[in-house]
């Protein structure tokens, strides 16, 4: 037993990301070696149907959760936090849309997938939306329908807000901390799931499938970095009318690249509030404003879910037009916000916007087990766009008031040292 305790021990102080790099190529190795052993690939559907189960409480929870909580009076500094929050999130979900557009990705799923039927246009989508979203919140959780589970957790937490006790709110408080344990419990045997979907992949379509993985990567990796080097600096270059690099830089170098490596914008949060200071900010607001960004600033998760979900859908042969995939730009934003602070917290809410496209369950967690698969990088990248905008954005409404006010910006922002 103590032979056992200590592998266990070893196993989890090791970096996820070289877990999970072993059971790629443990993976690849054993569908080379022993294509014939087929009960490789249980690990993968057991890690598919874990996800596939927890997914749906994980949403309601965390929605439900974050929208309830009170929250401080604050000035108008906060509104426009939270407003370049949505907005630089949307336009990372458009952005991604055009990539997409432009450079189609393709997935190699190992499950056969007749059962998806393409909507006949944006009135269908926009029938099936409204319909899932008025569902029975029961059945909707049963049922996986997450946008029914997105509407009804948005309610519910709204109104607790307003009638809810304290009792209450820290209930589900711990209720979020205990669900997230469970997700961080499922994601701790990632590399063993990934073998198996490694394997199972392998076996059916050959070592091509990596050419495939290789561009999602460089799609995925290509739109964060427009977002962060392009679309942010715009933004913040409009609301300051100045030069927004200097802000930019400074925040991915000390906030991103922390976040590359720990993968969490929850994690983040102490490097984040001890930036803000050094940014001269005021604490009354960034102590608010950037664990509110962990959770809805996800330019990165908005990226990835609508990268992952039209991938899937071109390769179900789904026409994807304008008009639609502007929906699936605000339904990424949105559903986006709800992404949970665990690594790979984003992937699992792909299946909330594969069902825009009727995309079946089973074939839609197939996606997040790619996701899995290509998070080493993926995640890392999503993780330090979104927790370096928390300060970015947070600095631009505070340096705003202070252009309002007839103050002087920071002596970097004007390119003194």
């Amino acid at each position: 037993m103590k032979g056992i305790s200590k592998i266990v021990e070893k196993y989890n102080k090791a970096s996820l990301i070289l877990r999970i790099f072993i059971g790629i190529v443990t993976g690849v190795l054993l569908a080379i070696i022993v294509p014939g052993a087929q009960w490789i690939k249980i690990f993968g559907d057991l890690f598919v149907g874990a996800l596939k189960s927890i997914a749906p409480i994980l949403v309601a929870v965390l929605v439900t959760s974050s929208l309830c909580q009170g929250s401080a009076k604050l000035d108008r500094r906060f509104g426009m936090v939270i407003f370049l929050y949505m907005l630089t999130t949307f336009l990372a979900a458009l952005t991604a849309v055009l990539v997409s557009f432009a450079f189609p990705q393709t997935l190699v799923l190992a499950t056969a997938q007749e059962s998806a039927a393409p909507p006949n246009g944006i009135s269908e989508v926009l029938y099936n939306l409204l319909m899932n979203i008025i569902v029975n919140p029961i059945t909707a959780a049963s049922n996986a329908n997450y946008m029914g589970i997105l509407a009804w957790s948005v309610f519910i937490g709204l109104a607790l807000k307003s009638v809810g006790s304290d009792n209450t709110r820290r209930m589900l408080a711990d209720l979020s901390a205990a669900v997230s344990q469970v997700v961080k419990w499922i994601i701790n045997l990632a590399p063993f799931g990934i073998m198996g979907l490694v394997f199972d992949t392998v076996v059916n379509n050959g070592l091509e499938i990596f050419s495939t993985y290789g561009k999602l990567v460089v799609a995925l990796v290509g739109c964060m970095l427009i977002s962060s080097l392009v679309i942010s600096p715009i933004i913040i270059a409009v609301t300051l009318k100045c030069n927004p690099y200097p802000l930019v830089l400074r925040c991915l170098k000390e906030s991103g690249l922390t976040a590359f490596f720990t993968r969490s914008s929850a994690a983040n949060i102490p490097v984040n509030m001890a930036l803000c200071e050094r940014l001269g900010l005021d604490k009354d607001m960034y102590s608010v404003s950037i664990p509110l960004g962990a959770t809805i600033n996800m330019d990165g998760a908005a990226i990835t879910i609508t990268i992952m979900t039209l991938a899937a859908a071109n390769t179900l042969g789904i026409t994807v037009d304008i008009p639609t995939a502007v929906i699936l730009s605000v339904v990424s934003a949105l559903g986006a916000c709800g992404a949970s602070g665990v690594a790979g917290g984003s992937l699992l809410l792909i299946p909330m916007a594969c069902s825009l496209f009727g995309i079946p369950g089973d074939v839609a967690m197939q996606v997040v087990g790619v996701g899995f698969i290509i998070g080493v990088i993926q995640d890392s990248m999503e993780t330090a766009l979104n927790s370096s905008g928390d300060v970015m954005f947070a600095a631009t409404a505070e340096y705003y008031e202070w252009r309002k006010e007839g103050r002087p910006l920071p002596d970097f922002m004007r390119g003194r040292r």
